[in-house]
């Protein structure tokens, strides 16, 4: 079963230190690429983080946030002055430089981010929470991966069906657009009341079908839609597998594009290639 790389999951757990709330994004990219976006007091989890990542997931661009809402109803407010101490010190430094500045408040310091804090709670506990919950949101996105690579396994599959359908009908009338081309050069050549050599004809005729046969395109490429669907069905990352295989189809429809002699087979290769590329954008989402 393949896995898409897009998918999405929100995880949120109310606690006796405030609520955590986990948010992953992720989308396709060559390689693993984790964004972390962690709250101060939670900074030590990253390394956790960024390990659980790498054994659930092989490629994409996954965005991480964590989000901590402090309970602080009856906890005792405390300011951490060595923080608050920076700052006052730093707008000091530019207020040097500025004439006539205006006075310091005291309440826009105590807004700065980490310089009013609550009652501090058990933080090992805290970050055990948090991992913990981590590791459900992760469940989730890779439930969401899962269903999104069965639906992109689905649309291949259709694309799939209709190419061996597009190669079956060709391999059919390969003959009848030979015999076709026959009467039309025996056709000319009576309109312009021509002798007619049989050999040099038969000549004619046989260098016409070695230009025009497609029968080992044709064979290639019900080869790679046989490994296609098995690929598709092996699962695992498989994204720069099916990547390859869409570029080894388009080589053969090109083929058979550039030895068209009829319309049929003109109009069969281009809708090979259009069923191609269809494949090929649902493919670049796949892990």
């Amino acid at each position: 079963m393949v896995h898409s790389m897009t998918a999405f999951a929100r995880v949120e757990r109310a606690g006796s230190q405030g609520t955590l709330t986990w948010e992953l994004r992720s989308v396709n990219h060559r390689y693993l690429e984790p964004h972390l976006r962690l709250p101060e007091a939670l900074r030590d989890l990253e390394g956790a983080v960024r390990e659980g990542l790498r054994q659930g997931l092989s490629r994409g661009k996954v965005e991480c946030t964590l989000r901590l809402a402090e309970e602080t109803a009856g906890k005792p407010l405390q300011v951490d002055r060595e923080r608050a101490a920076q700052l006052v010190a730093a707008a000091e430094t530019v207020a040097g430089l500025i004439q006539q500045p205006a006075p310091l408040n005291p309440l826009e310091v105590l807004a700065w981010p980490g310089v009013l804090v609550a009652d501090a709670n058990d933080p090992q506990a805290l970050n055990a929470e948090a991992l913990g919950l981590f590791g459900e949101a992760l469940k989730e996105l890779l439930a969401g991966r899962v269903r999104e690579g069965q639906e992109l396994a689905r649309l291949i599959g259709e694309r799939l069906d209709a190419m061996s359908q597009e190669v079956a009908i060709l391999r059919t009338l390969v003959p009848q657009m030979l015999a076709a081309q026959r009467q039309k050069v025996l056709d000319r050549f009576h309109d312009m009341q021509a002798e007619l050599d049989p050999q040099r004809l038969e000549q004619e005729m046989v260098l016409l079908a070695q230009k025009s046969d497609v029968a080992e395109e044709l064979d290639r490429l019900e080869t790679h839609i046989t490994e296609v669907r098995r690929v598709l069905k092996s699962g695992g990352a498989a994204g720069r597998r099916l990547d390859f295989l869409m570029q080894e189809l388009n080589r053969e429809a090109n083929t058979l594009g550039s030895k068209a002699f009829d319309p049929r087979s003109t109009q069969a290769a281009v809708n090979l290639k259009v069923l191609i590329e269809q494949m090929r954008e649902q493919v670049q989402n796949i892990e």
